[in-house]
């Protein structure tokens, strides 16, 4: 379920456009970081999902708005379901404005003023909230203490437990984590999981490298270049508008009476890059097997390809030929003794058997095999190949054709680092911005920057990391 939706937005601050044809699409269950650059408009986005600032074109539709209505809320964008916790006070109770820094440890001994308590500051809802969420927050010790004096730490457990007791359904955080030192940052970051866990949507701006691993989904703002913030092409941002390659809904796999999806719901779009995470056994294969046209039971169940539901008169080819696929056994089905060069040749046409190819087939070969480092493979027979060696064979073969869905399962197995990064900045580099790809591994420094998205599955059930 779509929980709120930028379409084509540019957002304008002091007059000024700051994103410019702007899409992003959040649904219910993700938890977003929203990274980037300092200028690239991730504070100004925040705001303009309050309403805060105005949209010089597109839309910005909240669904989430219109289920709380069916159901008897009375939402608008001032409403208390979406809360912005910036960590700078704007709750007009408090201002640091006319004050000076020292006065935080005087007010304890001041009997002059009458400082604002955190008692005050948190003088929402009834009684019993405002005591669950102290409690909850750790801040049940510190009711009587002016909120002046808190601590970093404390001062955001507060402005949190504040915006908490409005019960949003969505949590928007402008950098949580500066200033906090690193026993605080794993301690914040620990309760916004909880909160992740309980149900509340979470979008969280703060620098790359303090995404925590419980983060679903990472929108990536490019740097502001002549008042614009581009984003990377990889990126939701620029491809949640457009049409979904991938659409699961409640899948669920059986085999023998187990369970091997569960339930699993999962949309991709058009130039998006996916991680597929998870231990063995999680039904991570089973999940591609699903995309490539490989199991039966998509037909029993909401599968939809490039906008088609399986089952609706497409045949395994119309869907293999959108797909470039590698898995770790696919050496293992060549019967023929064929050549390296040719077994990647034979991705154009989807088979493991070899077939006449046209000059520029053979020429994108080549292109392929030297820019992997493996032009000197071309001629020799590819089962005499090391498992490092057929690897990247296969993965010429996987992106010979240009295809739209580029399915990588493990590709890098058996490569050494040299290899392994020599094909991370190929696929960094050379993917356009029209091939979407997903990318499982077990080991996460593997997976090229240009994945922003992650699924974890965890037996057979979609899970946050």
């Amino acid at each position: 379920m779509i929980v709120f939706q930028l379409d084509r937005a540019t957002v304008v601050r002091n007059r000024e456009p700051v994103l410019h044809t702007f899409t992003w699409t959040v649904r219910a269950g993700e938890a977003w970081a929203v990274v980037g650059p300092t200028g690239s408009g991730k504070t100004t986005l925040a705001e303009a999902l309050l309403g805060k600032h105005p949209l010089g074109g597109g839309t910005l539709t909240w669904p989430l708005f219109e289920r709380l209505r069916a159901a008897g809320r009375a939402v608008d964008y001032t409403s208390q379901a979406v809360a912005l916790v910036a960590f700078k006070e704007d709750s007009r109770l408090f201002s640091y404005a006319g004050r000076y820094y020292q006065q935080r440890f005087e007010f304890a001994d001041s009997g002059s003023d009458t400082p604002l308590s955190l008692a005050d500051f948190l003088k929402l809802g009834t009684a019993d909230a405002r005591a669950a969420v102290c409690a909850r927050f750790g801040l049940a010790g510190l009711l009587h203490q002016p909120f002046m004096t808190l601590s970093n730490g404390q001062t955001r457990r507060a402005r949190l437990a504040r915006a908490m007791l409005t019960n949003p359904e969505v949590l928007v955080l402008d950098d949580p984590f500066i200033g906090l030192d690193a026993a605080a940052r794993a301690d914040l970051g620990a309760l916004l999981h909880e909160l992740v866990r309980d149900g509340t949507c979470v979008v969280l701006i703060c620098r790359e490298d303090a995404v925590p691993a419980w983060v679903t989904n990472t929108l990536v703002l490019g740097p502001a270049a002549r008042g614009f913030a581009s984003a990377v092409p990889s990126t939701r941002e620029t491809a949640s508008g457009l049409e979904p390659i991938v659409q699961l809904t409640d899948v669920t796999v059986t085999h023998t009476g187990h369970t091997i999806l569960d339930r699993v719901s999962w949309t991709v779009r058009r130039g998006e890059r996916w991680a597929v995470l998870g231990p063995n056994g999680s039904g991570k294969s089973t999940l591609l097997s699903l995309l490539c046209g490989d199991h039966p039971q998509a037909y029993s169940n909401d599968v939809r390809l490039f906008g088609r539901r399986r089952g609706s008169g497409e045949t395994i080819w119309d869907v293999k030929r959108n797909v470039g696929l590698l898995s770790p056994e696919f050496h293992l089905y060549f019967g023929e003794p064929l050549t390296a060069d040719r077994a990647a040749a034979t991705g154009f046409f989807d088979t493991l058997v070899d077939r006449a190819t046209t000059p520029e087939q053979d020429a994108r070969v080549r292109e392929l095999f030297a820019v992997l480092g493996i032009a000197h493979l071309a001629g020799r027979p590819f089962k005499h190949l090391s498992t490092g060696e057929q690897r990247l064979v296969l993965l010429a073969r996987a992106l010979v054709k240009r295809p739209p869905l580029v399915i990588l399962d493990e590709p890098f197995q058996g490569m050494d680092a040299a290899a392994t990064a020599r094909c991370r900045d190929y696929l960094d580099r050379e993917l356009s911005a029209e091939q979407t790809l997903l990318f499982v591994t077990h080991e996460p420094s593997e997976l090229p920057r240009c994945v922003t998205q992650t699924l974890r599955l965890d037996k057979g059930k979609v899970v946050s990391p």
